[in-house]
């Protein structure tokens, strides 16, 4: 069964930075909002993807700016 938005959306928050948890909302932009660099966003990739089990592409990737964004890849990895 695949989750739903809110479940992948709660999920990410629990992997994001633990200071800004709570201000994880689907249009929070990862570099600018989250203030993540690039070993953070590496971090939160490799973290996504042992959770969800999936595998996201360098494609993938090219196209995640925002929370939302990467709830949407998540689901239609999981859609798969």
């Amino acid at each position: 069964m695949v989750p739903t938005r809110d479940e992948i959306l709660a999920s990410i928050r629990e992997l994001g930075p633990e200071e800004s948890q709570e201000e994880i909302r689907l249009d929070s932009r990862l570099v600018e909002d989250l203030d993540l660099d690039s070993v953070g966003l590496l971090t939160l990739a490799v973290e996504v993807e042992d959770r969800f089990r999936i595998c996201l592409d360098p494609e993938d990737e090219d196209g995640i700016r925002t929370v939302g964004d990467l709830v949407g890849v998540v689901e239609e990895k999981l859609r798969e």
